[in-house]
């Protein structure tokens, strides 16, 4: 009997979780792929501007990191947090080495969630009133576990189990779109001073942390003014309220200026660092860093069973010395800033474009209806990413409100890869009419 072969999307429809939603009309199946290039089933050849969300690091293919994984897989693949190795431990020394001065201890997990679990869990046990309050940034998200649904400011992604912990949130540093209807630089940072309205009318007036990430990912990258982190932990610290700074995306030299955005690019040193996706250039892990004083107040026991595997720490820590000697976070910042002005030289002659924004290799482009109304456009984000498939490129979207535009590729982004992305972002702009 002949069986007959059904394609991959059939396949997903038939054995996976109908929540595990694909892009584009018609999903993409993606094989191999090579540098900053990915293939699909059908032989097609993309230039890849997402980076498996923001995550492949160094790109496709025979990289230093593929060899070192398939080395260690030889050697050790898995014991679990209840020993200790020597690649979990060379990890841990040398984020201690980048890391901001004193902040030498790491928990090693999975995923972003996972480590923004761990952050909150240590700065509830060191809250001097055990505060089981939180705050989080309108726009935000932290990841898919129970706990950081709670975290999440948007209501597609607080669809499950939001009514633990309890978490107030305060205005995002939207500046496009003002929460506040105001304007930088005339309002003062009033969304980060609004901060202490919101802990003395909706917590028990110390919350134990607030999480924000640097720039905001999911929440469509919004980019925070230069001053906002600073004058914002100015107001958290009379409550002593920590700062968890979720570099999840931004960490690891993508803004193009430093290891940590919020340190690099902002000049605040928070209390808690939380890092994934980029770590390990696509090995899964998770990394929750902060200072002894604070990752001592929590006694245990606690475990993570595939935390901190041998082969995820030796992963990340040649993707972190392959960024170091190949001067990719200097890339992430030339690579960037000449996509920034591509982009923004094409707004000027596309009205659907409203706003250009971002930092380095992460950055987003709003689509609204007309830049006059900045009437949101979800329709054009959609149709733009299918119209950048049709030219062989890769890019993803989020926001709110689904209009934004995420631009975040490899490190190793080059000059050609730039000019061939802002050639395909034009034409698909143009085909939109």
């Amino acid at each position: 009997m002949k069986m007959i072969q059904k394609n991959n999307a059939q396949r997903a429809k038939d054995h996976l979780f109908a929540a595990q939603q694909t892009y584009y009309e018609q999903p993409l199946t993606l094989v191999d792929g090579e540098g900053t290039r990915i293939r699909d089933d059908e032989g097609n050849e993309y230039l890849d501007a997402f980076a498996g969300i923001c995550t492949n690091t160094l790109g496709y293919g025979d990289t230093e990191v593929a060899r070192a994984v398939a080395a260690q897989a030889k050697e050790l693949i898995h014991v679990s947090t209840l020993y200790l190795t020597e690649p979990m431990l060379d990890l841990a020394e040398r984020v201690a080495d980048i890391a901001p001065q004193g902040m030498t201890k790491s928990f090693f997990s999975n995923s972003g969630s996972e480590a923004n679990e761990v952050a909150t869990l240590i700065a509830r046990t060191s809250s001097s009133k055990k505060s089981g309050d939180l705050l989080s940034l309108d726009h935000a998200y932290h990841g898919r576990t129970a706990y950081t649904v709670a975290l999440a400011g948007q209501s597609q992604w607080r669809n499950f189990a939001t009514q633990m912990p309890h978490v107030a949130f305060v205005p995002n540093p939207y500046c496009y779109r003002c929460p506040l209807s105001m304007t930088y630089p005339s309002c003062d940072i009033a969304c980060a001073k609004y901060a202490k309205r919101v802990v003395e009318s909706q917590t028990d007036g110390a919350p134990a942390a607030m999480i924000a990430e640097t720039i905001s990912g999911v929440g469509g990258i919004i980019t925070p003014p230069p001053e906002y982190f600073r004058v914002l932990k100015e107001t958290l610290a009379p409550y002593g309220t920590l700062l968890i700074a979720d570099e999840v995306q931004a960490g690891w030299g993508r803004l193009g200026d430093g290891w940590f955005g919020m340190v690099s690019s902002y000049g605040v040193v928070p209390d808690i660092i939380t890092s994934a996706k980029g770590l390990a250039s696509g090995f899964p892990i998770g990394i929750t860093i902060t200072r002894p004083e604070l990752a001592d107040t929590f006694k245990g026991p606690h475990i993570n069973t595939f935390g901190g595997n041998p082969v995820a720490s030796r992963a990340a820590r040649v993707t972190l010395d392959v960024i170091e000697k190949r001067s990719l976070i200097d890339n992430c910042r030339i690579q960037g800033d000449a996509l920034m002005a591509g982009l923004r030289d094409l707004a000027m002659t596309h009205s659907v474009v409203g706003e250009v924004r971002g930092k380095g290799l992460m950055i987003g482009v709003e689509l609204v209806q007309d830049r006059g109304s900045k009437r949101i456009a979800p329709d054009l984000a959609t149709s733009m990413l299918e119209e950048m498939r049709k030219r062989k490129v890769l890019i993803g979207k989020g926001g709110r409100y689904g209009n934004v535009l995420r631009i975040q590729p490899p490190y190793i982004f080059g000059a050609e890869d730039v000019n061939e992305f802002l050639e395909a972002f034009e034409e698909s702009l143009a085909a939109l009419r």
